[in-house]
């Protein structure tokens, strides 16, 4: 049988107190947190407002228009400077910018810099023009400007003046000491003709020098041809090959064409025989005697007419190619001194295919030769179908990857060459 047991009401009274202590207590915890939480709260008010207008220009800036705070954090950016990589989330990528943004926010003084700053995460870099004002009180914009193409032109133009002038001092100064040389043998009459023929050959090369500065400054100025006429490029590389035929004989290099019929595009009938006649006298001056030089026209993919210049010459190891449309720059530099090659020739190939709306292209391994390849549009593209063409006709090697070089053997010869016969 169970007992009840009775409690003594001092403990219970006791107990009591005990429990509303504790629930006192804990009422008490949980103001202070709430007025923890309220203080913080107007510590941290909310990022005072853009000035009215500004967001909407800030989005059809063409440059890089930027916005921080007082916190350095970005609130509002046009869209190129994310594509240009100044951007990222809310943050300044690059530190130049942000040392920038918190000098005028110390002081209020507008500044602007031009700088050269990392593009991305390689070895790229962008040339810019800052400039960065005070923005009401608790902002600072930033107006960055991408001088990139500019820096490059002017450092295009630097190169170019200097190598004009370098070049430009070597048949001048040969000309002036050959003069000389030739007063002081005026009683010599072999060795005043043996001058005389020097200074022809000087003459010649600083005639062809100021000549191709020249096509070449005319091609740089005009991105397309201004009055295009209907051209037959077939007629253009006979006009080309026949230029460069006696100096091919002078050689021992034998020139050989393939030329389809109906290859037309518009353009400069002019321009286009140099470009071709430029790497002909390419092809003839790094073979050697006894080789032959293709010259090639026919409907490539449909709507291009392909323009192929082969040679069995020395040929251009892969990391000289990436450069040899550079202006000035020349593979073999003593064998190009003493063909008087100026290294404009390939430059003004590729202005004149770019003219056109076309392009050049490379293929070439070291010993076994070289194929450069002019690809322009076909005046008639909509009906630019490859004709067919006789199983005994053998392919230019691609230049995208390794062939085996082009004999001319079996090549179909063009009715108006006048060059011998080819055998194998």
């Amino acid at each position: 049988m169970r007992t009840l047991s009775v409690v003594d009401p001092t403990t219970a009274a006791t107990l009591g107190g005990i429990a509303g202590l504790a629930l006192g207590g804990v009422a008490m915890v949980a103001v202070r947190l709430s007025d923890r939480s309220a203080a913080a709260e107007v510590a941290a008010p909310p990022a005072p407002p853009l000035p009215p207008g500004v967001g909407d220009v800030i989005a059809v800036l063409r440059s890089s228009g930027i916005v921080v705070d007082s916190s350095d954090r970005v609130v509002n950016n046009s869209p190129a400077a994310v594509a240009h990589g100044l951007v990222r989330g809310q943050e300044l990528v690059h530190p130049e910018l942000l040392h920038l943004a918190r000098a005028v926010r110390r002081d209020g003084v507008i500044r602007e810099a031009e700088m050269t700053l990392q593009k991305g995460i390689g070895e790229g870099r962008l040339v810019v023009a800052a400039r960065v004002a005070p923005l009401g009180a608790d902002h600072v914009l930033l107006l960055v400007e991408d001088r990139s193409k500019a820096a490059r032109v002017e450092e295009i133009r630097r190169d170019f003046l200097a190598n004009v002038s370098h070049e430009l001092k070597t048949p001048v100064g040969g000309i002036s000491l050959l003069a000389e040389a030739v007063l002081d043998a005026h009683d010599d009459p072999e060795a005043v003709a043996r001058f005389a023929r020097r200074i022809s050959v000087e003459s010649d090369r600083l005639t062809r020098l100021v000549k191709e500065i020249v096509e070449l400054s005319r091609l740089q100025g005009a991105d397309v041809i201004k009055d295009p006429a209907l051209i037959d490029v077939g007629r253009c590389a006979r006009d080309a090959t026949d230029r460069s035929r006696l100096i091919a004989d002078e050689h021992r290099i034998e020139l050989v064409t393939a030329i389809d019929d109906g290859c037309e595009v518009w353009g400069d009938a002019e321009l286009v025989t140099t470009a071709i006649s430029n790497l002909v006298g390419n092809a003839i001056a790094y073979s050697d005697s006894g080789t032959r030089v293709g010259v090639m026209v026919r409907r490539g993919r449909p709507g291009v007419v392909d323009v192929s210049v082969t040679d069995q010459g020395l040929g251009i190891a892969p990391e000289e190619q990436r450069r040899i449309f550079e202006r000035f720059y020349r593979v073999d530099t003593a064998r190009s001194r003493a063909t008087g090659g100026t290294g404009l020739g390939l430059a003004i190939v590729k202005h004149v295919a770019d003219n056109h709306g076309g392009n050049v292209s490379v293929w070439s391994e070291p010993g076994r030769g070289s194929t450069f390849t002019i690809e322009l549009p076909a005046a008639n593209a909509s009906g630019a179908i490859e004709p067919p063409r006789p199983p005994e006709v053998a392919e230019p090697p691609e230049p995208a990857e390794p062939a085996e070089p082009i004999t001319y053997a079996a090549l179909p010869r063009d009715t108006d060459a006048s060059s011998p016969s080819v055998t194998a």
